[in-house]
């Protein structure tokens, strides 16, 4: 048996090595299968070769094996590389054209763009590397199937993230708010400056950065100043009852003069809203078609009304109560009544005024 061992040529062994792996490939047609049990193959037979001392089979099996295997990577390598050139080339192309198109389209909001781009580039390098990988002899299948699972796993464990992307999601396609709208949720106001998957950045009118969850932005009330373009402007005072409110819209409604950020059309009215418990409470209304002048105006304007009230002698009141006190007997002698003078109370007889 060693000796007819000893006479197969060196040749025959690597052809029978390469019945073996073929016979492997064959019933395993995953390549990285058939690479495992061709190189456990290969490991078996340079082991008995050289236990046998046979070191001349030995060599020339290392370097059949060393050469197919050479051959098999570069074959499986330019296969590779030439899918990848290929499918990154036609993706460039997409996807300029695609930014193109979304450039152009005036409807299509800056942040929607965005996530646009960036699920067509996820997308399209996914497809790439499933493909490249596919002419590496990488069982795909199997590897999907585990990213798909860590996928689930990773969505427990980022719950919250997973909740204020779709919720970013909801706000790019819904639009409740673009970036540059002037908003007010809560008791925050200020300007949209960027909307992420994750987030929303709010500039207030002090120059801050407030940066608000997307869950927050959908599940808040939200007033958007910026929606309808022209905005009014409500700026409430009161007068006191012995004035007459036509005097007072007088008065005011000769304030804007030539001011173009004040529309004529609605013109500015000023109305009376309430009759409160110390004022005859009203209401200077205009409009203007830049949101975001609408805290400067209401600035200036309020106290453009005090100024202009004082001028035309209307009372502005302010909240003030009189007590009066009937037979008031308990109290005589009191300092509540006569406060402490360093006189004491009147004497009988003397009149108190």
């Amino acid at each position: 048996m060693l000796l007819h061992s000893l006479m197969v040529p060196p040749q025959s062994i690597a052809q029978r090595l390469q019945t073996q792996a073929d016979t492997t490939a064959q019933s395993d047609p995953g390549a990285v299968g058939a690479a495992a049990d061709r190189f456990n193959n290969a490991f078996s037979e340079g082991l008995r070769l050289f236990l046998n001392g046979r070191w001349e089979g030995l060599y020339d099996h290392l370097t059949s094996g060393g050469l197919y295997l050479l051959g098999l990577l570069t074959e499986r390598g330019i296969q590779s590389l030439a899918a990848f050139l290929l499918l990154y080339v036609l993706y460039r192309a997409l996807y300029l054209t695609f930014e193109r198109t979304l450039d152009q389209a005036e409807s299509i909001e800056p942040g929607l763009r965005s996530l646009l781009l960036k699920t067509f580039r996820v997308a399209s390098f996914f497809f790439i590397g499933t493909v490249v990988l596919d002419q590496l002899g990488v069982n795909v299948a199997v590897l999907v199937g585990g990213l798909g699972i860590a996928g689930i796993v990773a969505g427990f464990a980022a719950r919250d993230s997973l909740e204020n992307f779709i919720a970013g999601v909801t706000v790019l396609v819904d639009k409740p708010f673009q970036v540059g709208d002037y908003i007010e949720i809560g008791d925050q106001y200020g300007q949209v400056d960027e909307i992420t998957l994750r987030s929303t950045r709010l500039r207030t009118v002090r120059n801050r950065i407030m940066v608000l969850p997307n869950t927050h932005m959908i599940t808040q009330q939200l007033m958007n100043h910026t929606k309808q373009n022209v905005l009014r402007i409500d700026i409430s005072f009161g007068i006191a009852y012995k004035e007459f409110p036509d005097e007072a819209r007088e008065a005011l409604l000769s304030l804007f003069g030539d001011d173009d950020r004040v529309l004529s059309d609605p013109a500015p009215s000023v109305v009376v809203t309430e009759m409160a418990d110390s004022s005859v409470t009203m209401v200077l209304r205009f409009y203007t078609r830049d949101p975001r002048q609408e805290v400067p105006l209401r600035w200036e304007y309020t106290e453009a009304v005090r100024e202009r009230l004082r001028e035309a002698g209307i009372e502005i009141p302010f909240p003030h109560r009189q007590l009066f006190l009937d037979e008031a007997e308990a109290l005589q002698g009191s300092d509540l009544l006569f406060p402490a003078n360093g006189e004491g109370p009147p004497t009988e007889g003397t009149s108190t005024g």
